[in-house]
């Protein structure tokens, strides 16, 4: 097994940790840890495809960790922020 591999291999188990706790009710999507997970796991696959070079990949994965990190920030509705 490739380090690319093990690298993606790591990514792809907190992307389906996140998926699967937010699936059984243990985690809500709105949650600062799910974004947390998503972001962590995809930055991590979004890395091991720039590494193999497999861009459609670099492109999914980037996206979807920036997506994750702007929720990271994101304040919900109806608050002030403070």
């Amino acid at each position: 097994m490739k380090l690319s591999d093990i690298i993606a291999s790591i990514g792809v188990i907190i992307l389906l940790i996140a998926f699967l706790l937010n699936l059984y009710k243990k985690l809500p999507a709105d949650n600062k840890v799910y974004s947390l997970l998503n972001f962590i796991g995809a930055g991590i696959c979004c890395f091991a495809s720039w590494m193999v070079s497999f861009y459609p990949f670099v492109i999914l994965e980037g996206v979807w960790a920036f997506v994750a990190l702007v929720s990271l920030f994101k304040v919900p509705r109806g608050t002030s922020g403070n």
